[in-house]
């Protein structure tokens, strides 16, 4: 795995020399767009939009549109203008509960790994976040760019995930079709709540597979391979309109399906005994 990143992590007048991994890759299947004549890969040019010239790498520069078809140009002399000593530090701002951040702010995930002697203070602050129940929240600079970050355990491991500042969400009140209150039956509550009890259970990520991506590397390989390809076609589903009748079949479904309640529950129902 290789390193993209080392600096230290931060937190009161405690220094920890850290490395940075990326955590996670994507497996999504890419295709090559090729001239259906000759099946040869489309090359893409730089073109000037102005004088329709092929523009080189060196005659590129940085520019921000401020108003529309007016830029100013920056480049990297005026980008190290900017004073900022944490280029290489990971600053601890606050201790909070993880719980109390909602998933839509998180956005890429990096292994930490202790660098220089740095396994101590590492392990120590790995351990008290664990035995107090709190994650880190930091801010670092990353290719020129300050993310809000958080540090958390994993395993015997710290992992750092950047974050989307507040004004990087999109306001929900913009979405269309939530002007009104729906009303809803208790009979309708009680079956989604069923529903929900009985398909519930541990989470468990290795269950989960990428379905469409392995059914496209199967055609892939029947292609190459010049083999016949034969899709199966998928199961017709009925289609209910009423909404408890919905719920219901789906209750039934899930109980033929001897999915279980989640041991979490049975758990606390024991304790209450």
């Amino acid at each position: 795995m290789r390193t993209i990143w080392k600096g230290a992590v931060s937190f009161g007048l405690v220094s920890i020399p850290i490395k940075l991994f990326p955590a996670t890759e994507q497996k999504d299947i890419k295709f090559r767009f090729l001239h259906k004549t000759c099946q040869a890969p489309i090359k893409y040019q730089r073109v000037c939009s102005a004088c329709g010239q092929e523009v080189t790498q060196e005659d590129i520069v940085r520019g921000y549109e401020y108003e529309s078809g007016r830029f100013v140009i920056m480049n990297e002399e005026d980008l190290e203008k900017i004073p900022d000593e944490r280029t290489r530090t990971i600053d601890i701002i606050d201790f909070v509960s993880l719980k109390d951040i909602d998933p839509i702010y998180f956005d890429k995930t990096y292994y930490l790994a202790p660098n220089d002697a740095g396994e101590k203070p590492y392990a120590l602050l790995r351990k008290a976040m664990e035995e107090t129940d709190k994650i880190a929240v930091a801010k670092v600079v990353i290719r020129n760019k300050e993310s809000l970050a958080v540090i958390r355990g994993y395993g015997n491991f710290l992992v750092m995930e950047t974050m989307l500042y507040p004004d990087e969400i999109r306001d929900s009140k913009l979405l269309p079709g939530f002007e009104r209150e729906v009303k809803l039956h208790d009979n309708e509550m009680k079956m989604a709540r069923e529903l929900i009890e009985n398909l519930a259970t541990e989470f468990t990520p290795e269950k989960y597979d990428d379905e469409y991506r392995k059914k496209l590397l199967e055609l892939i390989k029947a292609k190459i391979e010049g083999e016949e390809i034969v899709i199966p076609e998928a199961e017709a589903k009925g289609k209910i309109v009423d909404l408890m009748d919905a719920l219901k079949a789906s209750v039934e479904m899930a109980k033929k399906a001897g999915q279980v309640k989640p041991a979490g529950k049975r758990r606390k129902k024991a304790a209450g005994e």
